[in-house]
């Protein structure tokens, strides 16, 4: 039985991993999939004060407090800011870090230095207009991801909260002490383009490496895909390289 911990992405929530948590529980996996500060229902603790340092305490507390080992640590888009530093601050309790579809950072880098400023700037300025200078809108209400039905982005976008802004423009700072952490990243085939340039990193550096079908937000599209390449992370059958047919 392997223990995975499984960290979301901007504006999201714990809830965006329902069904990929059951199909890990029903294969008898331990499954802890928690809510940052600030978001779903903790969407009443955001304040200009939660930034990516929260999200990392966030995650590491979950570890220390149920007393985790050896876990499968993954975070989701901008969850890849949290788990690394999350990596980097408890170490000698993680046994294998995956990035899905997610931003890679290095010491020093903030989630939007790792965004283009076309993207960036109309959500700093949307934040400003609309959420009081440090909460930033979901930015997507009504532009479903190719391969989505209206419906489940309905019932997706309808959950969504404003993420904290300091989350994405506080840098991370890492000491190196995770840097032995195996490691995988799963390139969605129809992803975003803002974490291409993570994937390449993971590549140079020769991480495990997997793509599969789905949008972005491939936990919520294709969870099985989400789970067979999981599965295989915390049975022992990684590292991954190439296609994925899940």
């Amino acid at each position: 039985m392997a223990t995975f911990v499984l960290v979301h992405g901007a504006w999201g929530g714990g809830w965006e991993w329902r069904w990929v948590r059951a199909g890990l529980r029903s294969a008898g996996h331990e499954v802890f999939t928690p809510t940052l500060t600030g978001l779903g229902e903790r969407a009443h603790l955001i304040s200009p004060d939660v930034g990516l340092g929260t999200h990392i305490e966030d995650v590491a507390a979950v570890l220390r407090s149920e007393e985790l080992h050896d876990v499968v640590l993954c975070g989701q888009s901008s969850g890849g800011m949290v788990v690394t530093g999350v990596a980097d601050r408890e170490p000698e309790r993680i046994g294998h870090l995956v990035y899905l579809d997610a931003l890679v950072p290095s010491d020093g880098q903030s989630a939007a230095d790792l965004i283009p400023s076309e993207l960036m700037d109309p959500l700093r300025e949307r934040t400003r207009a609309e959420g009081d200078g440090y909460r930033m809108p979901f930015p997507f209400g009504d532009q479903p991801e190719p391969g989505v039905s209206d419906e489940l982005f309905r019932w997706y976008a309808g959950k969504m909260t404003d993420h904290p802004l300091r989350a994405f423009e506080e840098p991370i700072r890492l000491t190196g002490r995770g840097d032995a952490i195996p490691r995988t990243y799963i390139r969605c085939r129809q992803g975003a383009e803002v974490v291409a340039p993570s994937a390449e990193v993971a590549r140079r550096k020769g991480w495990g490496y997997v793509e599969i079908d789905g949008p972005h937000d491939v936990q919520v599209v294709n969870p099985a895909a989400v789970v067979a390449v999981l599965r295989a992370i915390g049975e022992g059958a990684s590292p991954l390289y190439g296609d994925s047919s899940a």
